[in-house]
């Protein structure tokens, strides 16, 4: 027997050690079973043992992978009634990463997506399988406890806590005392508070993607496994778009337009097949189970995340893991076996046993009865891979889990199915959407390695509202980044340093990681007198935005009247030199994008990389730009939401006015090589004017104050331009049909029942999206995104508010109401908004100043 104990940690640290090196195993709330040694599995991929049934010829999907996500995925397409469906598993069901998952789930998470996600994962294990097929999945709901060491981390689980009441989560937050009697063997001498989640709990991998599979056979699927894939079919269609045709197994081939890429550390080698870049990195990540633990049943999980640990209760014992800063990377992935059985690396985990023999001293005379070593795959983004491949039409991916594959299984299995069967997902997953990702970066091995090492390292970090990477900092670079560069930072970014792991030198002077350091707040930051004094200069004279990351389309070719007329909620069919603001719908009503068009005259080229767009805009930006600009710029010869070709020092640029901050000005979209001369003369004149550069922080706070939209915070794809206040765009008083309008018509003919609002407070707090809305003391929806509005100087936010009776939300169902919001347990009184409050005339874009 070893004991976690510090008395034997020199010993654990010898890889032969048979004190702690224990049995690599899986297991379930039922039984304990060995892995499937390496040589039978050998065997298996030779041949010798077959797949557990014949292959189809051809399928309508193919799921390749037998995991959390393989099963899900499978199990809710047959929920919409899909029947052709095939699963192909290599080895057998959860041997690939799903098998050594601890199988936590918690209900709350800094993303309401990510909460409503979760939501499902619990419904389908803890109720909706039991009922369908009659089987236990292995649900176990004992709770969660997150642990807060320091005032910081309470604050981010009091987040957690406010929005968790919007979707009727229970949960509480406990003193240290309050702690120590709901878990007696824990210490509670180092603790600030704890968050407590009463139904939170744990699932167990093979009984519940058993469940998943008996029950999607049930309904139709074939599920098969010892069938590795060798081979994806990819054939070009009369138009020369790559298409899926076929997979190819060393027993057969399937014929099938649709391939789901659910092969977890694998999906890298199953891309490769099809000429798809699957951007994500694997790390051994591992934990002990420990011997009987007196007084340890019915205790909650924990989640320790300052001592980078959790505690899984198993029966009477505890599985013990967590992440740490030097993973180690899996760099073989072999094609000769289903998994890689690893040896747990002490000199690595030994912080984790640190800190759990710290928060239960009971361990530090506790056996540890095996060890447990896996690989788990990890993305830049701390975000799963998710959607149809944009190399190759019918490859969808559900990968790329960051060791929450198991917890967030459910929902993104539900979201996926629906993908493919209705050509999106019924939620906002554009932070899963694969194509969130540049396509230059989506093979790009450094950048791929950095940042999902970070998103490994981080992993139990505080999310906090404006964290940023440090890793590959630089690898894209707008054409004004030289000027920028120099204007809101003199120190330059370093190369990532690992954290210092692997030996690499820690960047031990770095200041611009001490700046970002000190924006890590729940409070307002040091920074926010800069973003003051930025956006005040743009209300008061004149300031400038590079915004060259806008993106840029042309629209062209013979039919691009007719795609305009149905992609555009607006009538674009103005005079030439006009601007529409427009969104893009999809069926069901909901915001794809919104855009503002130029009516060029059917092909979507991209123009992002070749031209850069600088934004000039306050109430002296007219002086300043009739200085450097051949054109006139009066009202009456250059109206807002007007564009014209002009010349800029020299220079031909593509001047539009339009503002996205509430203020008179023209944005100026500029050749590539041009950027530099235009903005440097722009800068140039208006030096008399006390012109500064603005940030995205500014054009955040301007916006919001002025009651800007903005894409994916305000508009998401389950949001309509009628919930959204944005009617004026949307052509419905005209006979022209366009995409998106039926649904669009029959919401209005019912009434919203969902409707955005904007509030103020006059209380001086920061407050940054989340934040809880409550109408006469009832939760009717949450923040969608709030900043500081400094020239009414109150903070603002808008969400979607629901009436809780289920009714229509009408305008005097707004004006009746009494609002709070909450904020980390605490409640401010604030005001709804129907209009923006500040310029609700919209005079400012209109360069009328007089009454301001």
């Amino acid at each position: 027997m070893a004991f976690i104990g510090r008395g034997v940690w020199k010993a654990c640290r010898q890889p032969l050690s048979p004190l702690c090196r224990g049995t690599t195993h899986r297991y379930s709330s039922h039984t304990t079973e060995k892995s499937v040694p390496y040589e039978k599995t050998l065997k298996q991929e030779a041949g010798l043992s077959g797949p557990t049934k014949p292959l189809p010829k051809s399928a309508d999907v193919v799921v390749i992978g037998g995991g959390s996500l393989g099963c899900q995925t499978l199990y809710h397409l047959c929920k919409l009634g899909m029947t052709n469906v095939v699963l192909l598993e290599r080895d057998r069901l959860t041997a690939g990463t799903t098998w050594h998952t601890a199988g936590l789930l918690w209900q709350l998470r800094p993303s309401d997506t990510e909460v409503e996600l979760l939501a499902h994962t619990r419904n389908v294990i803890s109720s909706e399988l039991v009922e369908e097929t009659g089987l236990e999945t292995g649900w176990i709901q004992n709770g969660g406890l997150f642990i807060a060491s320091n005032k910081q981390r309470l604050d981010e689980y009091k987040r957690l806590m406010s929005l968790g009441k919007v979707y009727g989560i229970e949960s509480y937050v406990l003193s240290p005392a309050e702690t120590k009697d709901l878990y007696p063997l824990m210490n509670v001498k180092d603790l600030y508070g704890t968050l407590y989640v009463p139904k939170d709990g744990t699932m167990d991998p093979a009984g519940t993607c058993t469940t998943l599979s008996r029950a999607a056979s049930a309904r139709g699927a074939t599920v098969i496994e010892n069938c590795p894939v060798t081979g994806i079919q990819v054939k070009p269609d009369d138009l020369g778009v790559k298409r899926v045709k076929a997979v190819d197994t060393p027993h057969g081939t399937i014929q099938t337009p649709c391939v789901v890429n659910c092969a977890g550390v694998w999906a890298t080698k199953l891309g490769e097949m099809a000429g798809v870049n699957v951007p994500l990195i694997a790390m051994h990540h591992a934990y002990v189970v420990t011997e009987r633990i007196e007084g340890i049943q019915n205790m909650p999980n924990v989640r320790d995340h300052d001592a980078s640990v959790y505690l899984r209760l198993q029966g009477d014992a505890l599985s013990v893991g967590g992440y740490e800063q030097n993973p180690i990377f899996w760099d073989e992935v072999s094609d000769k076996f289903a998994f890689s059985l690893f040896d747990l690396d002490w000199d690595v985990f030994m912080q984790h046993i640190e800190g759990a023999v710290n928060r239960v001293p009971a361990l530090e005379q506790t056996g540890i009865k095996s060890t447990v070593c896996g690989p788990e795959s990890f993305t830049a983004d701390h975000k799963p891979l998710m959607g149809e491949a944009p190399e190759v039409r019918g490859f969808f991916l559900g990968c790329g889990f960051n060791s929450a594959g198991m917890m967030l299984g459910g929902g993104c299995g539900k979201e996926l199915a629906h993908w493919i069967v209705h050509g999106r997902p019924e939620k906002d997953m554009y932070g899963y959407d694969i194509r969130r990702f540049h396509h230059s970066l989506t093979n790009n091995n450094r950048w791929i390695r950095e940042r999902s090492h970070e998103s490994y390292a981080k992993n139990y970090s505080v999310v906090f509202p404006y964290d940023e990477p440090l890793a590959s900092r630089n690898m894209r670079k707008d054409p004004c980044f030289r000027n920028r560069a120099a204007c809101f930072k003199k120190d330059t970014v370093l190369d990532y340093d690992y954290y210092g792991a692997y030996d690499v030198p820690k960047n031990t002077v770095y200041p611009y990681s001490e700046i970002l350091g000190k924006e890590y707040t729940f409070d307002f930051p040091p920074h926010h007198d800069v973003i003051r004094d930025e956006c005040l200069t743009c209300r008061n004279a004149v300031a400038v935005f590079n915004m060259s990351y806008f993106g840029k389309f042309y629209l062209i070719g013979s039919d691009a009247k007719k795609a305009a007329d149905w992609l555009f909620t607006a009538d674009v069919n103005k005079a030439p030199g006009s601007t529409v603001y427009t969104c893009m719908l999809n069926q069901r009503g909901g915001v794809e994008s919104d855009l503002t068009d130029q009516g060029f005259q059917c092909s979507l080229v991209d123009h992002t990389e070749d031209m850069g767009m600088i934004s000039i805009q306050g109430p002296k930006s007219r002086e300043l730009l009739q200085q450097v600009m051949d054109a006139d710029l009066s009202n009456e010869a250059f109206p807002f939401s007007t564009h014209k070709i002009v010349d800029v020092a020299g220079h031909k640029v593509r001047a539009m006015r339009l503002s996205f901050v509430g203020e008179m000005g023209w944005e100026l979209h500029i050749p590539k090589e041009s950027c530099l001369p235009v903005y440097n003369a722009v800068m140039a004149a208006g030096a008399k004017h006390g012109i500064r550069n603005a940030g995205y922080r500014a054009i955040d706070s301007l916006s919001i104050e002025k009651g800007y939209r903005h894409w994916h915070a305000d508009l998401r794809p389950d949001d309509t331009p009628l919930e959204a206040g944005l009617a004026f765009t949307c052509k419905l008083k005209s006979s022209v049909p366009f995409l998106g309008r039926t649904a669009l018509e029959a919401q209005k003919s019912k009434g919203l029942h969902r409707r955005i609002v904007c509030f103020t407070v006059d209380e001086k707090v920061p407050m940054f999206g989340l934040e809880a809305i409550f109408r006469d003391g009832v939760p009717v929806g949450h923040l969608r995104r709030s900043e500081f509005g400094f020239a009414i100087d109150k903070t603002i936010g808008y969400g979607y508010i629901r009436n809780p009776d289920g009714g229509v939300v009408s305008p005097d169902f707004v004006r009746s109401g009494e609002f709070t919001l909450e904020r980390m347990g605490v409640t401010y009184k604030a005001t709804a908004h129907l209009k923006s409050p500040f310029d609700p005339e919209n005079k400012r874009v209109k360069g009328i100043y007089s009454a301001a």
